[in-house]
């Protein structure tokens, strides 16, 4: 049965949608300047416009423990089982209970394009001018399914200096007391006795993988072109959230967003899983002519 410290994950695709309409997460700011020159046949001159800053959702991050179960269910067909990618690992459950103390918990984790895009910026456009996000809805830019031999046997990154040196890359930290885990190896299996924080950076490596060209993963890069008046999100890096940060949406539902670790209590779902939105900061300024001549910021 479940109590109030777990519950039993399931998140549709309206609710992840309406979830999109925080202003926490938004983080609305105007930071700027930007000039352009605006020219006629009669003449130019340079006319200004606003240089904003706020987070978009680019994407839904699924991590759980039973390959075919992810939370999000219109989703969870994105990823079956197959024989490279059969069954899960959860040592909460009975039948691995004795083997918590000395087994890796292993997440199978999905990357998806957020569906709020609509949503969002028409919630957001009460703000002002409205920044696009790289994210592409239900594009699925990472599944650990088809990413198996990275996934499920840390080939190669296991023997990556990240993965061997220990206070490289890591979610926390050992001497602040919330060590969470380690970025590198980006694969599934991980000793951490919290499931709740196992599946937090299992999200976290593959918001790492994502957002990151040319690596060594079967998966699309979740970036965007810079363009004139045009300033999108880079890598993101666990612990700083202005690369990005995360809102909760099940096995509850949170308003607000944060960078791993975040602080708890956290709620442990019965089998496993968890999902949260990536949210991405852009900055951008409206096109006031033919010619960016650049911006100022505030700070």
């Amino acid at each position: 049965m479940a109590t109030s410290l777990q519950a039993v994950a399931a998140v549709t695709t309206a609710t992840i949608v309406s979830s999109s309409l925080s202003p926490d997460c938004l983080e609305y700011k105007v930071v700027g300047i930007c000039y352009w020159l605006f020219c006629t046949p009669y003449g130019c001159k340079v006319k200004t416009s606003a240089k904003v800053r706020h987070f978009v959702p680019d994407a839904v991050v699924s991590s759980y423990a039973n390959t075919g179960e992810s939370p999000w269910t219109e989703m969870a067909s994105f990823s079956t089982v197959s024989s490279v990618a059969a069954g899960g690992n959860d040592p909460g459950d009975s039948a691995t209970q004795a083997n918590t103390t000395i087994s890796a918990r292993f997440k199978n984790t999905d990357v998806i394009g957020h569906p709020g895009g609509y949503a969002f910026s028409q919630f957001a456009s009460g703000s002002g001018y409205v920044c696009k996000g790289a994210g592409t809805a239900y594009m699925p830019y990472l599944l650990s399914d088809y990413d198996y031999l990275a996934w499920r046997y840390g080939i190669p990154e296991a023997v990556y200096p990240e993965a061997l040196i220990p206070g490289k890359r890591e979610v926390g930290g050992t001497l602040s007391g919330d060590l969470w885990g380690n970025v590198y190896p980006r694969s599934g299996f991980l000793h951490q006795p919290d499931d709740y924080k196992a599946a937090a950076v299992m999200a976290q490596r593959a918001g790492d993988v994502v957002t990151r060209p040319g690596q060594i993963h079967v998966y699309q890069s979740l970036l965007a072109q810079a363009e004139d008046g045009y300033w999108p999100a880079g890598e993101l890096v666990e612990g700083d959230a202005t690369t990005g940060k995360w809102q909760e949406l099940t096995p509850t539902l949170s308003q607000s967003c944060a960078a791993f670790p975040n602080p708890g209590p956290h709620v442990q779902d019965a089998v496993g899983a968890y999902a949260w939105a990536l949210w991405r900061p852009y900055s951008c300024c409206k096109r006031e002519g033919q010619v960016f001549l650049g911006s100022t910021d505030f700070q």
